[in-house]
């Protein structure tokens, strides 16, 4: 298959969306980005993500919902391919609001895909997630593509799971080209207030304690956001048909662990409010990254010393 060469990102202000866009059209491909600027965090933190790409005359912003049929065909047009990131985040919100998250995450999802279809673009990256594996035992090690996905433990993560088997159905049906990204833990500039190494940076800053729930023996992968986009890219270029791959650092850390790089990177030390163990959260996530490596030759390459690092360094060269 040949590079596609004009791609739409859904969800392109955010996080991840907005590094995707940037990878992007450095490549010198054209750009469309979809953003409805849900209320989750500040529409200006991800106005703030588009200033760069905005600059750019191959980049192009529709403002919309993924459950608008007539935003996404809007924005369909004239592309070649699809990176399908919009989506309501977050495990325990989810908790909260499960209807909405699967009328957003699944039929969402469908409309995409319907949408697709209809304009006759056949290649899409569907960003999924680490959660669809659930619980695991420690002893059974990291976590692979092949192994049972049937228990979520979050309404979050029973969306991302019928979303890769939503689009299957496609693919079987239309010959929809799909890869499922399984992302774990991303982080890096421009991450979500909400998450863990942000929020406890910008706490730490500020002299105030941070949350941790439960013991602080917690594991998880995770993942530099300019690793997991080289993964996005390479996936997108590969049209695989259909597959399901693992984008993680393929190690697991400590929570306590990334609690002292980040006393280490902002020289601050870390106030600590211990509190529960959360409803929805998992013990631990490890990627086994060997299909992703053999399928797109995706080997990560920022250790989490230096990916904390250039966190905080973006941090601190913020203008609040």
């Amino acid at each position: 298959m040949s590079r596609p060469e004009r791609i739409l990102v859904t969800g392109a202000a955010g996080f991840v969306g907005s590094t995707l866009v940037e990878r992007l059209l450095a490549d010198g491909r054209t750009v469309v980005g979809l953003d409805n600027f849900d209320p989750f965090y500040p529409e200006a933190l991800k106005r703030e993500n588009l200033v760069a790409a905005s600059g750019s005359s191959r980049f192009r912003l529709e403002t919309g919902d993924i459950r608008d049929s007539a935003a996404v065909a809007r924005a369909l047009d004239g592309v070649d391919a699809v990176v399908h990131l919009a989506a309501l985040a977050g495990v325990r919100p989810s908790l909260e609001r499960p209807a909405e998250y699967a009328d957003v995450n699944v039929r969402g999802t469908a409309v995409v895909a319907e949408a697709m279809v209809r304009a006759r673009i056949g290649r899409l990256v569907f960003a999924s997630s680490s959660s669809v594996y659930g619980e695991r035992e420690q002893a059974s090690g990291p976590f692979r593509e092949r192994d049972p996905v049937e228990r979520p433990v979050s309404p979050y993560a029973a969306t991302k799971r019928a979303g890769e088997l939503l689009l299957h159905s496609f693919h079987h049906a239309e010959g929809l080209a799909v890869t499922c990204a399984r992302i774990f833990t991303a982080y890096g500039p421009r991450q979500r207030p909400d998450l863990a190494i942000r929020k406890f940076a910008e706490r730490m800053r500020a002299g105030q304690t941070i949350p941790v729930y439960g013991d602080g023996t917690a594991t998880r992968d995770f993942t530099y956001v300019e690793d997991l986009v080289d993964g996005l890219v390479r996936a997108l270029d590969a049209g695989l048909g259909f597959a399901i791959l693992n984008f993680g650092a393929g190690r697991t850390v400590k929570l306590l662990d990334v609690i002292a790089e980040l006393e280490r990177a902002l020289g601050v030390p870390a106030r600590i409010e211990w509190l529960p163990r959360q409803m929805g959260d998992v013990s631990r996530t490890w990627a086994d990254t060997s299909a992703s490596a053999e399928a797109l030759g995706w080997v990560p390459k920022v250790a989490l010393e230096e990916g904390v690092s250039r966190f905080c360094a973006w941090l601190a060269g913020r203008r609040d």
